[in-house]
């Protein structure tokens, strides 16, 4: 499998970057983000840390980012994506979510 990344962004600032490879998922703080006094964690399970997170599966809170029901079976088939594919639903459909985060594939 390839590497596949996202850019994850809080309130629209730029906080880190996410890696799907065959090992799971790392997530790591942006530098820069981190040592911004007014930076905000992701979520209360991922603190701001210069340590990477890493995670055979999806981070739960990733993954409830995706939707769910009848909005997830609309994105399966509107561009063509697996339900189990959680990094490619992330992508896809997590750019504009509800909430502070968002998510920007990088090709």
């Amino acid at each position: 499998m390839a590497e596949r990344k996202a850019k994850i962004y809080v309130s629209s600032q730029y906080a880190g970057i996410l890696f799907e490879n065959d090992k799971g998922y790392v997530f790591e703080y942006d530098q820069s983000y981190r040592q911004n006094p007014e930076a905000m964690p992701i979520s209360l399970t991922m603190p701001l840390s210069k340590q990477n997170y890493a995670s055979k599966t999806m981070f739960p809170f990733f993954d409830g980012l995706i939707p769910e029901g009848w909005l997830l079976a609309i994105a399966c088939s509107t561009w063509k994506l697996d339900r189990r594919d959680r990094m490619g639903l992330l992508c896809a459909v997590c750019r504009d979510c509800i909430g502070s985060v968002s998510v920007e594939a990088i090709a």
